[in-house]
């Protein structure tokens, strides 16, 4: 089968596909980026991550990143699947999960990070509604020896 076409399909499917490069300045963001986070192309690209990034967490994240660029290596191998909340256009906090994907040219230098994300904030906040109900079904722990 042609290259060509399964990467229009994966490129054009609905999870997103954002990459950035060694500033953090998005190049390039897909349809199922638009569609999970609500920017257009031409509003995220140019932008920093920071865009998607919630306030709390953009140091501990840039503190990441520029350890990534810098060494070239990341904590977090090939296919190993991250969750985090992200920041919509609306305002709204999300639950995404991601693979990141490093960018090297030709000579093998590392000019930037790619991720394909999933919003799973559905799944999330039911996991998180299973709990809370767990929790109160259980019952209060006692005091030893009373």
């Amino acid at each position: 089968m042609d290259e060509s076409l399964i990467a229009r399909a994966i490129l054009s499917g609905p999870d997103a596909i954002v990459a950035a490069d060694r500033e953090g300045i998005m190049t390039f963001w897909n349809a199922g980026a638009h569609r999970i986070f609500g920017f257009t192309a031409e509003q995220a690209l140019g932008q920093s991550l920071d865009l998607i990034i919630p306030d709390r967490l953009r140091e501990r994240h840039w503190i990441g990143w520029q350890q990534v660029m810098t060494t070239g290596t990341s904590r977090y191998g090939a296919g190993d699947l991250l969750a985090v909340p992200a920041l919509r256009q609306d305002g709204a906090m999300i639950s995404v999960e991601f693979t990141i994907h490093q960018l090297r040219d030709t000579s093998g230098q590392l000019g930037g990070i790619a991720a394909t994300l999933r919003d799973v904030t559905a799944r999330f906040e039911e996991t998180r509604e299973l709990r809370r109900r767990l929790t109160a079904l259980s019952p209060a722990p006692t005091a030893a020896g009373a």
